[in-house]
């Protein structure tokens, strides 16, 4: 028995926006089949919610006038507020001109952030 491919449910349009986006840094890779995102050092960058919106890490001065400037707030997922992701207006997502500096921004944020920490175990001998 073969298992079923996981197809995401994300709007074909905003997809194609979000992938607009990723390629104008060839260095990045788009990854994820249901939910796309993006990530450097196991740090998740960017990513689509499962409705299609974008949401961007920023740090917090970039984070507070990206906020303002463009009048949203703090992304949440699954009732909870992601602290560093900012929740991208959907009219923004189709102006990647506008958007293509905070990929960079957001990036640079991710890569300073370290490597992506795990719980160390102890071995049992």
């Amino acid at each position: 028995m073969t298992a079923k491919k996981k197809v995401s449910a994300i709007p074909a349009a905003k997809l194609a926006l979000y992938e607009k986006l990723i390629a104008t840094d060839p260095t990045i890779e788009r990854k994820g089949a249901t939910i796309p995102y993006t990530s450097s050092n196991g740090k998740m960058f960017t990513f689509l919610s499962p409705t299609g919106e974008l949401r961007i890490r920023l740090p917090d001065d970039e984070r507070a006038a990206f906020m303002k400037k463009y009048r949203t707030k703090l992304a949440v997922s699954h009732g909870v507020v992601l602290k560093d992701f900012v929740a991208v207006p959907a009219p923004l997502l189709a102006r990647t001109s506008a958007l293509r500096p905070y990929l960079g921004i957001s990036r640079a944020y991710a890569e300073r952030l370290g490597p992506k920490g795990g719980v160390k175990r102890r071995s049992v001998s």
